[in-house]
């Protein structure tokens, strides 16, 4: 992940709030100041099931292709989300 930086992971957390606004269970309004530190269950009170809805969305969206275990030990912070997102681009 060391060939990504900062710009990058902005780049890719601006793409990704154009995905959270797809979500339904997300009130467009916590999409405001989302942040990498942003918490998808505590700060936009997303249910950890969206959680798996989310990251099939990210993966259509950056044509990328997440492994079941990744999935599995997701966090639920928005900068887990951007580092999985890094290391499915860099896997290929």
């Amino acid at each position: 992940m060391e060939n990504y930086t900062q710009e990058d992971r902005q780049q890719i957390l601006t793409d990704l709030i154009e995905v959270l606004k797809t979500v339904r269970t997300i009130d467009p309004a916590k999409l405001e100041g989302v942040t990498e530190e942003t918490d998808f269950l505590a700060d936009m009170n997303a249910p950890s099931t969206e959680l798996i809805n989310i990251a099939v969305k990210v993966e259509q969206k950056f044509d990328v292709e997440f492994e079941d275990e990744d999935i599995d030990k997701l966090g639920s912070k928005v900068k887990d989300v951007i580092d999985l997102i890094i290391l499915a681009k860099e896997r290929g």
